[in-house]
């Protein structure tokens, strides 16, 4: 079980199943989100998550997003998208241990800042990642 928390602790969650689009993601709406060049992301299966204190804010960022972040101090925690319902996004690093999910790849990276250099050789993907 993997667990987490807002940077003020008001909020935890619980993440169960095998995480999967481990990323660090590049668009302009994930950087306004977060105000950082990109953001680390996991998924889990939307069954296997819930907040186990707390209640957190929610907002549309899109016609199909919705992102949630703590009411009390900001921190970005989940996203959920009308497109995988299926599933859940999990900001890596308000995990108790982020250091368990290194990033696998790079999306969006036509969004990505100019003054951001990748040279970590992971895969790096225009857009979403190519899904076979």
């Amino acid at each position: 079980m993997l667990t987490g928390a807002c940077l003020c602790g008001q909020l935890r969650y619980e993440a169960g199943g095998t995480p999967f689009h481990l990323t660090n993601c590049h668009c302009a709406t994930c950087r306004r989100s977060s105000g950082a060049p990109f953001v680390a992301w996991f998924s889990v299966p939307r069954a296997d998550f819930r907040f186990v204190q707390g209640t957190p804010a929610r907002f549309n960022s899109s016609e199909h997003g919705t992102r949630s972040f703590c009411p009390q101090c900001g921190s970005p925690l989940t996203f959920e998208s009308s497109r995988a319902p299926g599933e859940i996004d999990v900001t890596t690093c308000t995990l108790d241990d982020p250091e368990s999910l290194p990033p696998e790849d790079h999306t969006w990276v036509r969004s990505r800042l100019r003054w951001v250099h990748l040279d970590d050789g992971l895969p790096a993907y225009e857009q979403a990642r190519s899904t076979g």
